[in-house]
């Protein structure tokens, strides 16, 4: 039976909705408590038996680079100062995980993204993994897909049910049969829909499971009238010549790629963490009057 073992991070966007502060740095790379946001989907792949990582990159991108490699000058300084848990935190970092990196040169749309990792793929089934979507779940979100994967063997859509007044703002899928327990065969995609046009209200998400036929369903795909190529209609195109599935996933989701997402993201890890959550309870009640 085959399974994952390869994960696609897009990671070439520029970030604008969260300037100045993405001028100079990646937004992959703005912190959640302690941690940059890229790092929370990797030790996702991680903890769902994915051992190889594909970084999509682009210009203004070498600090995500650094930052899973090895820092011996880092390393050397802590272990000096025996800093041992540090230490140890830091090379839990770069020991996670095989990366490979490839340039997407233009962010030309999330369905180039993809197409450009075609080489370093191969002829096997893959994830992809949009960092901005920081999934709090047990088991993973990607083992939940996985798992739907290696029953399903095609592939698996993550998806979550959003309020009707939100439909317009993602992909939506069409159901053509349920499964049982959150997984779905899908009869069409719909990319945005208005609230009265669409067919339900689960909304695709930041984490796909795809087979290699996708690429040349993509490379058919003609561009959008913004010139990007959409993965949502390198699926529908997909979706002509084989089965196409969805999973409900369990957990709590966050959507870092706005402002107010990432604020309620580094508050929901913050009151996780054993050592903050009792003092920055007691800030926020005295001071912000929760």
């Amino acid at each position: 039976m085959t399974t994952i073992r390869k994960a696609v991070f897009p990671a070439a966007g520029l970030g604008t909705r969260f300037l100045p502060a993405t001028k100079a740095q990646p937004k992959e790379m703005l912190v959640l408590v302690d941690k940059p946001i890229i790092q929370y989907g990797v030790e996702e792949a991680v903890a769902s038996g994915v051992d190889n990582i594909i970084l999509v990159t682009g210009r203004g991108k070498n600090a995500i680079e650094d930052h899973f490699d090895v820092s011996i000058e880092l390393e050397t300084f802590l272990e000096a100062r025996g800093k041992t848990e540090l230490l140890a935190e830091i090379r839990k970092v770069s020991n996670l995980i095989n990366f490979a990196y490839v340039r997407q040169g233009e962010p030309l749309g999330l369905g180039h993204a993809v197409l450009v990792t075609k080489e370093l793929v191969g002829q096997e089934p893959f994830a992809v993994i949009l960092g901005d979507d920081v999934i709090d779940a047990d088991p993973p979100a990607l083992r939940q897909m996985v798992d739907v994967f290696d029953r399903v063997q095609g592939p698996v859509l993550a998806v979550e049910r959003v309020p009707e007044e939100s439909v317009s703002s993602y992909g939506i899928v069409q159901i053509a049969e349920t499964l049982g327990d959150g997984v779905y065969r899908v009869k069409d995609l719909v990319e945005k829909p208005r609230r009265e046009d669409a067919p339900s209200n689960l909304a695709i998400i930041g984490r796909y499971i795809l087979t290699p036929d996708i690429f040349p369903a993509l490379k058919a795909t003609v561009a959008d009238r913004t010139g990007e190529i959409q993965l949502t209609n390198g699926l529908r195109r997909l979706l002509q010549d084989r089965p196409i599935y969805a999973c409900e996933v369990k957990g709590v989701r966050h959507d870092t790629g706005n402002k107010l997402g990432f604020l309620k993201a580094v508050v929901y890890f913050a009151l996780r963490r054993p050592d903050l959550a009792e003092p920055f309870r007691k800030y926020l009640r005295e001071n912000a009057g929760i």
